[in-house]
């Protein structure tokens, strides 16, 4: 490879801590529709992947916060993540509005209703069962 060229990279996983596994799959796959990519025992622990299927090459593993750190640590990351202070997801759709109603409808915590962004789209915001936010955005007819 040439030393002007950057090789391609390509996300592949991405974590979201969760207080309760089961809990998350069942918001994440039976209320946002995400596909069970992976889910068996890993080492202690339980590897738990989830992602949408129009992106089959995206795992989002829904990690206990004791997966990989101290008792202390994931003690401070459980609070972090129940106040929605860590990162969040923001996912796109094609229709936010229609998404909006749909995970109000399945007792989803509102952050924010649909509102137009001055950056272009229209999102809504919503917590998950553990307290991380996640955004959903449509992209607005320019």
């Amino acid at each position: 490879m040439s030393r002007n060229m950057t090789p391609s990279l390509i996300l592949s996983h991405c974590f979201q801590l969760v207080r309760d596994q089961d809990e998350a799959l069942t918001f994440y796959r039976d209320v946002l529709g995400f596909e069970v990519r992976s889910d068996s025992p890993f080492m202690e622990f339980r590897w738990l992947t989830v992602g949408p299927a129009e992106q089959p090459e995206l795992e989002i593993c829904l990690a206990l916060p004791a997966m990989g750190h101290s008792k202390e640590d994931a003690d401070t990351l459980l609070d972090l993540v129940s106040k929605g202070a860590l990162g969040s997801l923001i996912l796109l759709t094609d229709d936010v509005n229609a998404l909006f109603e749909k995970l109000r409808a399945a007792g989803a915590e509102v952050v924010q209703e649909p509102i137009d962004q001055p950056y272009g789209v229209r999102d809504c915001a919503f917590r998950d069962p553990s307290g991380n936010q996640l955004r959903f955005s449509q992209t607005m007819a320019a």
